[in-house]
């Protein structure tokens, strides 16, 4: 049942479970955080990367900098931030270890805090974020995880001023905010805008090695398994840069792979999900059709462009099939068989089909709408 207890920021008409507004930071410290900042050449944002955690209002911070055997000045520029701030803490590894056993070391060998963030040396905090989150978390001791709205930026320029007034925050029970990850199969969380309570990520552990480019997703679900989960509104929480060089952006060629990426997401997390409900094959189900019908969709609209041969559509279509064993009676699928049976060169040419994609247009952008309102 939707209860909303505070506020109507047009969240109860989603179903979430509870909706709150969030009272001003005051100066009193609400806790320790421990933000974990790995950082491989990265040198040139590493300053105003930890600027923005030690600027923090509200909370006492921890800054632990894992230079991953960088090549850059990030060993200099570390060791120097270290002697100039007490907060700040620098480790270097004398062999590159990779991101995930960075993560792991961070976050699971070193941070012992309360609260723990993981934020890459080319990302930024927004003002306030972790006196917001902590605030959430320091209410309610069943939420596990606080999120809010990542912004993507390419220079600092770019950047909005953060004003906090009329900032509020939806608590979904973990469950739901899981099976709602799993009938879209997306993930709604960049990365930088996370606060996780450090008992919570210790208790379900570390970035898992097998995945290198979808671990985030598969770690959120984890943690929405086992605590409640909580996301910021009315406020960015923190600004993710967008650079050929970002560590997850280069490994995504393909939406093939993109595919292949969730559904290994998906796969892994419910090979170790202890189900109590009975509910596991179901949502896994459930998260299968999701990506199979993306996928369908993709080479449907394929078609619709002539661009058959350029997105690859008899790989997308093999992965639909394989990831979900009905994909035959999925509405896509039929959309597709109608497409085929046109061809490529007619649908472009007589675009036949153009108002059932611009309806899924205009639902794409609800879906937009609807995530920087309550988050999913």
């Amino acid at each position: 049942m939707t209860t909303i207890i505070a506020g109507h920021s047009g969240a109860e008409k989603f179903g979430v479970a509870d909706s709150a507004f969030l009272e001003p930071w005051t100066s009193l410290s609400l806790g320790t955080v421990d933000v974990v900042v790995p950082c491989y050449n990265y040198a040139r944002y590493l300053n105003a990367c930890v600027q923005s955690i030690l600027s923090q209002p509200g909370v006492n911070v921890r800054v632990l900098v894992i230079d991953d055997a960088s090549s850059d000045e990030t060993a200099e520029l570390g060791q120097h931030l270290a002697a100039s701030n007490s907060t700040v803490e620098f480790y270097r590894h004398k062999v590159n270890k990779g991101h995930i056993a960075t993560y792991n070391e961070g976050l699971i060998d070193w941070s012992t805090s309360e609260y723990a963030v993981l934020l890459s040396a080319d990302d930024l905090l927004a003002p306030g974020c972790l006196s917001r989150a902590v605030r959430v978390m320091e209410k309610d001791k069943t939420i596990g995880m606080v999120y809010g709205r990542a912004i993507h930026f390419r220079q600092e320029t770019e950047l909005p001023n953060v004003e906090a007034h009329k900032t509020g925050y939806i608590r979904y029970l973990g469950t739901e905010w899981l099976e709602g990850r799993c009938q879209s199969g997306h993930n709604v969380i960049t990365s930088p805008e996370v606060v996780v309570r450090g008992s919570v990520q210790r208790a379900v552990g570390g970035y898992r090695p097998e995945l290198p480019h979808s671990g985030d997703l598969e770690m959120w679900l984890r943690i929405a398994a086992v605590s409640n989960i909580a996301y910021v509104r009315g406020v960015p929480q923190a600004f993710y840069r967008v650079h050929s060089e970002s560590m997850q952006r280069t490994k995504y060629k393909t939406r093939l792979i993109d595919f292949v990426q969730r559904k290994a997401a998906f796969d892994i997390f419910f090979s170790h999900y202890q189900d109590t409900t009975g509910n596991a094959s179901r949502l896994h189900d459930t998260a299968n059709r999701a990506l199979a019908s993306e996928a369908l969709w993709d080479v449907c609209r394929a078609h619709d462009h002539n661009q058959v041969e350029q997105v690859g559509v008899s790989e997308l279509v093999k992965f639909a099939m394989t990831a979900y064993s009905k994909a035959a009676s999925l509405p896509e699928y039929a959309a597709l068989c109608r497409r085929q049976r046109i061809g490529p060169a007619l649908c472009n040419r007589t675009q036949l089909f153009v108002i059932p994609a611009l309806v899924r247009w205009v639902a794409r952008w609800l879906r937009k709408f609807r995530w920087k309102l309550i988050g999913v």
